[in-house]
């Protein structure tokens, strides 16, 4: 029986769209192997789900769900033949470029929506024999068009009683005032996300001053769309009945992977919010939310 493997030169597997990929196939093999052709696919799609509350309302909605194919390019690595006993490596060079009219989506790992990509070599073997398959992901990152403006501005917020929406009963609400700021709501995606955040006075105990971290899916097509918000992570950025008119700061790292550029296409979109969420003792909360762009360089 043989074994395959796929190592990439690029110990970080991180490609740009035009880049080459390069690195080798392994092919172990215990005495001589007889073979119909190896090649290497590379493959990268967008694949779009339906959140359960959506599948009622939009039936109609499944044939536009197939997954979007943006990359799909085959090789063919050696020639039907033979391997011979112990290991076997062979070369390969690939272009990373996107089917004709399609851009490279960045990587990114969502719910309703998920960018993958991932090179895949196969062994073809005869028909008593069991073909063999290695699967390895790489990553993609596409840049931004960053916007000249705006990119310090920064956002100032209050929150208060008055400022509160969605309250139906404003008697049991305390009295209380937070101010605060975020550095910038166009984000550059490999730095930190940072800002202050000061409670001036609370008649109610605070537990707790957390920062949320939301990705907003909308999976859409002519029928009409299904737009979901989800956490990505949620940082405690205060802790207990915090001191009054301190300053605390707000620094968050972006994940890899579960954050993205901010996308908008004809089929989909993600994007992303923060939330600045104050936890009263007795469990109530109130939030602030800021829509926030991703860009990356």
């Amino acid at each position: 029986m043989a074994t395959l493997e796929v190592r990439l030169k690029k110990a970080s597997k991180v490609y740009k769209d035009g880049e080459v990929i390069r690195g080798v196939v392994a092919v172990t093999s215990k005495g001589d192997i007889s073979h119909n052709g190896l090649t290497l696919t590379l493959e990268g799609t967008v694949n779009l789900q339906l959140s359960a509350k959506s599948v009622g309302v939009f039936e109609a909605f499944y044939n536009s769900l197939k997954p979007i194919q943006l990359l799909q390019y085959t090789l063919e690595l050696v020639k039907p033949g033979k391997f011979p006993n112990g290991t076997t490596e062979i070369p390969f060079e690939v272009p990373l470029k996107g089917k004709a009219g399609k851009q490279l989506y960045e990587t990114y790992h969502g719910v309703f929506v998920s960018v993958m990509y991932s090179m895949r070599c196969d062994m073809k073997r005869s028909l008593l024999s069991r073909d063999v398959q290695k699967v390895v992901e790489f990553i993609v990152e596409a840049k931004s068009n960053i916007p000249a403006e705006d990119m310090d501005k920064r956002v100032e917020f209050t929150i208060s009683p008055e400022s509160l929406q969605n309250v139906k009963n404003r008697t049991g609400v305390p009295t209380f005032q937070v101010t605060g700021y975020l550095d910038t709501a166009n984000c550059i995606i490999t730095k930190p996300f940072t800002g202050e955040v000061t409670v001036h006075h609370s008649s109610a105990p605070i537990r707790s001053v957390e920062l949320q971290l939301v990705r907003v899916e909308t999976c859409g097509c002519a029928e009409g769309f299904s737009r979901d918000a989800t956490e990505i992570q949620n940082i405690q950025v205060g802790e207990g009945d915090v001191c009054r008119n301190v300053s605390i700061p707000i620094y968050m790292i972006f994940p890899r992977l579960f954050t993205c550029p901010t996308l908008n296409t004809s089929n989909f979109k993600v994007e992303f919010e923060v939330n600045i969420i104050i936890v009263f003792q007795d469990d109530h909360l109130v939030t602030e939310n800021f829509p926030i762009k991703l860009l990356r360089p």
